[in-house]
């Protein structure tokens, strides 16, 4: 029998300690540092362990908004439009969406019909 070469799609998928792709270190270290700060809030009033509890927590969800994809559920009108898309592309088009004054530009590729 021969081995086969199967070409795939790569692009993107180096990772760091076998989960973490780039960007989800990246969001996992930024989350992880905002749950920083109320980790020194709580250890000045003397909760430690909520402290660190939070941190976790908010590494977790920067894991998540790094890592995971929307999924494609057909019982929810927005995982049908944004299903297999990553949560922070998801995301950042949302945020613009609501700066840019909710408006949506369609372009039509193709005939112009005049």
């Amino acid at each position: 029998m021969g081995t086969y070469y199967l070409p795939r799609n790569v692009k993107g998928e180096n990772r760091i300690l076998f989960i973490f792709t780039t960007k989800g270190l990246i969001y996992t270290v930024v989350a992880a540092t905002i749950g920083l700060l109320f980790y020194f809030i709580f250890s000045m009033l003397g909760m430690t362990i909520v402290g660190i509890i939070i941190v976790a927590v908010f590494a977790l969800i920067g894991f998540a908004i790094g890592t995971l994809k929307v999924p494609e559920l057909g019982k929810f009108e927005f995982a049908k439009k944004t299903g297999g898309e990553n949560i922070d592309d998801v995301i950042k088009r949302a945020i613009k969406f609501k700066t840019k004054g909710k408006k949506v530009y369609v372009y039509k590729e193709g005939k112009n019909n005049d």
